[in-house]
C-alpha cells in the first residue's frame, strides 16, 4: 500500500517537473531575448528566488507540519500555475524579480512537503529507496520538459510555453487534489 501511495504522489507531481523543465530550459533566453535582461540581471534574478527559498525553507516546512502535507503541496502547485501565467504576461525583466520571490517560496514548499509526505507514508527501512523514486520523477520531468521546451519555443514562441506550463501544472494540481490523500493526522 505504501508503494502505491508513493507512485500516485510521484505521478501527480510529474506534471510540475515536466512543465518546469519545459519552461526553465528556455527561461534565460526568454529573459534576454524577449524581456531584454542583461546577463548580470539574469544571474541576480535567479539568485532572488534562491534567497527567498533560503529564508522561507524552515517556515514552509513547518507549515506542512502544522497544516498538512497536501495543502502545502496544493498551494505550491497552484503558485506555479500562477507563476507561469505571470511570466507569460511579463513586459520587462524587472517584474521577474517579484515573480521569483513567489517561485522561490513555491520550490521550497513543494520540496519540503513532498519529502515529508514520503517520510510519513514509507517505513524507515525503505525511505532512501522512496526518495530515490521521487528523484527519478524529477529526472524524468527534466528529461521530457527540456526536450519539448526548445521545440515548442520555436513553434509557438517563448511566451506561449508559459501558458502550456500553466495548463500542465493545473492538471497536476487537479491530480493531487483528487488522488493524493493527506499523509498524517492533524495535531489537535
Amino acid at each position: 500500500m505504501e508503494k502505491k501511495r508513493l507512485y500516485i504522489l510521484c505521478a501527480c507531481v510529474l506534471p510540475l517537473m515536466i512543465c518546469s523543465g519545459l519552461v526553465y530550459s528556455m527561461f534565460s533566453l526568454y529573459m534576454s531575448e524577449v524581456l531584454g535582461a542583461p546577463r548580470s540581471q539574469i544571474g541576480l534574478i535567479y539568485m532572488a528566488g534562491s534567497l527567498v527559498g533560503l529564508l522561507c525553507g524552515p517556515l514552509l516546512g513547518k507549515a506542512s507540519d502544522r497544516f498538512g502535507r497536501k495543502p502545502v503541496i496544493l498551494g505550491a502547485m497552484a503558485s506555479f500555475a500562477l507563476i507561469f501565467v505571470l511570466y507569460f504576461r511579463a513586459q520587462g525583466y524587472l517584474v521577474v524579480y517579484g515573480i521569483q520571490v513567489l517561485e522561490g517560496a513555491a520550490w521550497v514548499a513543494i520540496g519540503a512537503a513532498v519529502t515529508a509526505y514520503i517520510a510519513d507514508i514509507i517505513s524507515a527501512d525503505k525511505r532512501g529507496w522512496a526518495m530515490g523514486v521521487y528523484q527519478q520523477t524529477i529526472s524524468v520531468g527534466w528529461m521530457i520538459g527540456p526536450a519539448f521546451g526548445g521545440f515548442l519555443s520555436e513553434v509557438i514562441g517563448f511566451r506561449t510555453i508559459f501558458l502550456v506550463g500553466a495548463i500542465v501544472e493545473a492538471i497536476g494540481f487537479i491530480l493531487v487534489l483528487f488522488l493524493v490523500k493527506e499523509s498524517r493526522r492533524q495535531p489537535d
